[in-house]
């Protein structure tokens, strides 16, 4: 068992890729059209591309969906409706009518005889069939169904009496006498309750059990009719002649056992692409493939371009411009490099051409206007020219999708504007979303793109202006080797912005003992003159630890950290090693070696020389140009020969660009000036 947990945990990341290439593959089949795809491409008032085509099975006209709204329009409208009646006390109406007549004194007993005979009278009329609020609208049928305590009965619609209609009766009433029918009408308007409510209750039952007896079939289009020639024009009618097979086509898969074959061959040709994607990994960014967190954003990336994109699709086809598929490769070329960004963003628009109708013209134009935001966004840290290279993709876009439309229909009409406006949304969701997306996965997966380390670059920091204040020697000293590595990482193509950003915090640790370092030194007065060699080794070997700790602290990213680690790599604290030689022969070479690791990368290497040069530079004597190239060439050259440089993947060739590079400028910095007249 302990054998088995031991090979295990050393194949663990053997074992996590296969788990990523399982899921993967497993999400992207699982999302993919599960009724396989219709082979055949076609748009409404555009011409069939295919040879001439007939039915290859029985299938059944699909109505459209106007006709079927039709359809439910009509069966709505002769649907009948239903009144409830609720039981009213029509003797408490009549006592309460009665009471008010007795109590006007501008009335006569004549008079209130008449208006309690004529008010019985309505009451009474009107309440033996009921009072309804108002009519149901569109109640087109001459009978409604009465629903009374337990049973439903029909009652003509021209009998029931709106609130409305009975004040129209009430007004027909004592004619040639104004005066009581204006007091009848106010008194019997403010008793009277409409007593007639509508119940949708059964309505709805009934409307909802014919609805779904309207077919969405129209006729049967029999195996072998001619359905479209080659080159005709997809009009309404051959456009849902086409649909109806379409549709017919996958609920045969579906309820078949083609599924089974549609998934297999789903499986297939995903597990290829994702293969491709690992082996182009394996071969040419082994670093990547190595480190699970990086292969984990690049799939996480290509999972998420698939999803939405898929689910777009379902919603609404016409949609899937709105998509900003540029912001795949631009956010992999912020945190990887352009080579990788553009493949993998060639095989995810691969594998979305199993979903999106008119697939190649989408792969074309999508691959294109990938290919430009490669070409044009060289510095995210740019706004302007997030904003030129957007503008570029959508121009790639709208010409692309103009010349698309010229081959299918041969002339500039029909042009669909919305889709140009789906092309301008697409720009703004890619600019929008673009640096919030980088900033959000640096949170997620630990890592730091140009945008974050532009900001890390600025002096103004927070801990940069720390270091200014505290050891402001340290802080020229690291502003001096920020613009040798600099110039030096541009001079051989490697990451400029990642090599200014380690060399301004690289020696952030000796703030806890600024006065410990010669730079900071201003007083005259050296602190180590009263402490042995190994004390003072030991000090300044801390400044590495210190360093980390407070980059920590800081919350500087590991790539950053990095550079603090190895910028003195496994080398000796030279100047008192050999002093401590001096006063005792038995010395512990390894009291006074730094902890390391030896820098691992170009990047990391460069900062190593720069700090060497920058700082040995100080205690040049007289600096001719023959003095500069013989203390830089011994300076590398003895880095290479304590094999410092080994791990990390520099060439001889690029090691001496650097070396020329750093003459020419210290050159440059300790030229002599011509001495001005006193």
């Amino acid at each position: 068992m302990k054998e088995i947990l031991n090979k295990v945990y050393k194949n663990t990341h053997i074992i996590y890729k296969a788990l990523i290439f399982i899921s993967t593959l497993f999400l992207i089949v699982y999302f993919f059209p599960k009724e396989g795809k219709f082979k055949y491409d076609f748009e409404k008032n555009k011409p069939w591309q295919y040879e001439s085509l007939y039915a290859p099975f029985d299938f059944t006209l699909k109505k459209t969906d106007a006709e079927i709204q039709k359809e439910k329009d009509s069966v709505a409208e002769n649907i009948p409706f239903f009144i409830k009646k609720e039981s009213v006390d029509i003797e408490s109406i009549q006592k309460s009518v009665f009471e008010q007549i007795n109590q006007n004194t501008s009335l006569t007993d004549e008079e209130k005889t008449i208006l309690k005979k004529s008010s019985h009278n309505i009451i009474f009329k009107i309440y033996k069939t009921g009072i309804i609020e108002q009519l149901p609208k569109n109640a087109k049928q001459e009978k409604l169904y009465l629903i009374e305590e337990k049973t439903i009965s029909d009652i003509d619609i021209n009998k029931l009496y709106t609130t409305h209609q009975v004040k129209n009766i009430i007004e027909k009433v004592l004619r040639t006498k104004p005066k009581l029918r204006k007091i009848l009408l106010e008194i019997l308007y403010s008793n009277l309750k409409t007593n007639l409510k509508t119940n949708n209750f059964y309505r709805q039952k009934i409307l909802k059990e014919k609805l779904a007896n309207i077919s969405t079939n129209k006729i049967l289009i029999p195996k072998g009719k001619f359905i479209i020639s080659k080159g005709e024009i997809v009009n309404n009618q051959k456009f849902q002649e086409l649909y109806s097979l379409k549709m017919m086509f996958r609920e045969q898969n579906v309820v078949s056992k083609k599924i089974i074959w549609i998934y297999t061959g789903y499986s297939i040709l995903v597990a290829i692409v994702l293969a491709m994607l690992l082996l182009f990994l394996a071969k040419y960014r082994e670093e990547i493939f190595e480190n699970n967190v990086k292969l984990s954003l690049i799939v996480f990336n290509v999972l998420f371009m698939i999803i939405i994109t898929t689910l777009v699709v379902k919603f609404d086809a016409s949609y899937v411009y709105l998509v900003p598929m540029a912001i795949l490769p631009l956010i992999l070329k912020a945190f990887f490099d352009a080579r990788v960004g553009l493949f993998v963003h060639v095989l995810t628009i691969l594998l979305l051409g199993f979903v999106v109708p008119n697939s190649f013209e989408f792969i074309f134009i999508q691959i294109m206007a990938g290919i430009v935001t490669i070409l044009t966004v060289s510095e995210l840290t740019k706004r302007s020219n997030l904003f030129n290279s957007v503008g570029k993709i959508i121009f790639i876009y709208i010409i692309g999708y103009f010349a698309f439309h010229l081959i299918h229909e041969g002339n500039i009409e029909l042009i669909n504007g919305k889709t140009f406006i789906l092309f301008l949304l697409n720009g703004v969701l890619t600019i929008a979303l673009s640096h919030q997306l980088i900033l959000f996965f640096e949170k997620i997966f630990g890592l730091v793109s140009d945008v974050s380390l532009l900001e890390l670059s600025n002096t103004n920091s927070k801990l940069l202006k720390m270091l200014s204040d505290k050891a402001p020697g340290t802080f020229n000293h690291s502003l001096q080797v920020a613009n040798l590595a600099e110039a030096a990482a541009n001079e051989i193509k490697a990451n400029s912005l990642l090599v200014r950003a380690g060399a301004l915090y690289h020696d952030i640790g000796k703030m806890n003992n600024p006065f410990f370092f010669t730079e900071n030194q201003t007083s005259g007065v050296n602190h180590h003159d009263d402490l042995a060699p190994e004390e003072s080794a030991r000090i300044i070997i801390q400044h590495i630890i210190d360093g980390i700790e407070i980059a920590r602290k800081n919350n500087l990213p590991d790539r950053v950290i990095d550079f603090i680690r190895t910028h003195h790599g496994t080398s000796l604290v030279q100047y008192f090693y050999k002093k401590a030689l001096e006063n005792n022969q038995s010395v512990d070479k390894e009291n006074f070696r730094y902890p390391g690791p030896n820098p691992f990368s170009k990047e990391t290497a460069i900062l190593m020389m720069a700090d060497s040069v920058e700082a040995a530079s100080k205690s040049l004597r007289e600096p001719t140009a023959q003095k500069i190239e013989e203390f830089v060439e011994k300076i590398i050259d003895n880095q290479l020969y304590e094999s410092l440089l080994n791990n990390a993947d520099i060439t001889l060739k690029e090691i001496n660009l650097i070396k020329k590079l750093f003459k020419k400028k210290l050159k440059n910095i300790y030229h002599l000036r011509v001495e001005y007249p006193k």
